[in-house]
């Protein structure tokens, strides 16, 4: 094992997805509690910015504008990718972690220079070219921890990884003066990316009129391209829609206010998990044992039979699965969440 005594620049390379993001903060935690005068820098899409810029292990955000470069690209332009590799290089970093695996972010590695560099051995798209300390992870093992073991040819600990997300002052202040917002509500976040992913929007209807009868607030939750995947359920009357209508940091305060949240396999439930708010998680065609929320199993719904093929892209069987899971599932959950009792509401 290699152990670096003295790093002064380590950037972690972490841009998508959104909630892959958000349950990578682990990384920074344990670096910075190792090193605490180490300068750590995230390199993030940059609509995801607000996912850790307000983390107090976290001293840089790099933004990377995918669109924009794609699109120079596009257009036979590679200088604003130059230019973003350059600026990387100068930066002169002692460390690169890349926790994404994917080519651009290989490349991005190999782009900084460090004398030092991690990732995965397997990484897709030939992405471990940049690299120079491979870790084989095997392939049964949680995203979270697998994200972890990238840590181990540095010597740095990680028994207790810490999950815990933070927003941004200004996000905050958006959420609480926001004269719609009556605390204490539910969240429900209804949307997926992924057609097989999501439970029927109609559920989710009969669901919050059952949350509505016992006179909980309501906030639906969703990214500005989800709107139709939400109609039915924003169009009722008494819920609070700010699907489209947030930035990501807001939707991390809406989060880590609500008194519980509702939603598919999805980046609102892994922020879910890092503000450590009651869930009540919807699976179907994914392995929790992978990318389940992290160490907490016992919020998720999910029937599986020994039958069941878990590729979230099969679109008709994932929608079979999730149809299993009924409102009575969901409301039987939510109930006893709620009976439980949560101390910021009480």
């Amino acid at each position: 094992m290699f152990v670096l005594d003295t790093p002064q620049r380590i950037l972690i390379i972490r841009p998508s997805a959104l909630g892959d993001v958000c349950r990578s903060v682990p990384l920074a935690a344990a670096i910075k509690a190792q090193w605490p005068e180490a300068r750590i820098s995230w390199l993030v899409n940059t609509p995801y910015a607000d996912a850790v810029s307000a983390h107090p292990a976290i001293d840089e955000v790099i933004p990377f504008d995918r669109k924009g470069m794609g699109s120079s690209s596009v257009k036979l332009n590679p200088m604003p990718a130059l230019r973003f590799m350059l600026d990387l290089r100068r930066r002169r970093f002692d460390i690169t972690i890349d926790a994404q695996g994917l080519l651009r972010s290989g490349l991005f590695t190999l782009a900084s220079a460090a004398p030092i560099r991690v990732g995965y051995a397997d990484a897709r798209e030939l992405g471990w070219f940049g690299l120079n300390r491979k870790v084989r992870v095997p392939s049964q093992t949680h995203t979270v921890d697998k994200m972890l073991a990238l840590l181990d040819p540095l010597g740095v600990s990680y028994d207790s990884p810490d999950m815990r997300l933070y927003t941004t002052e200004k996000a905050r202040e958006a959420v609480c003066s926001d004269s719609d917002l009556i605390s204490p509500y539910i969240a429900i976040a209804p949307t997926s990316l992924w057609p097989g992913k999501r439970w029927p929007i109609e559920r989710f209807v009969e669901l919050a009129e059952r949350i509505k009868s016992i006179g909980r607030n309501i906030v639906i939750l969703g990214a500005p391209g989800e709107v139709e995947q939400c109609k039915p359920l924003i169009e009722m009357q008494g819920v609070i829609n700010r699907v489209g209508k947030t930035s990501v940091g807001e939707m991390m305060a809406l989060i880590e206010r609500a008194q519980l949240v509702v939603a598919n396999d999805s980046a609102a439930l892994h922020m879910a998990v890092g503000f450590n708010t009651p869930t009540v998680a919807l699976f179907g065609p994914t392995d929790i044992d992978l990318v389940g929320p992290y160490q907490r199993a016992e919020d998720v719904i999910q029937h599986k039979t020994t039958t069941d093929v878990l590729d979230h892209k099969n679109e008709s069987s994932g929608l079979a699965m999730m149809r299993r899971i009924t409102v009575e599932d969901v409301w039987e959950m939510l109930s006893d969440t709620l009976q439980s009792g949560d101390s910021r509401f009480s």
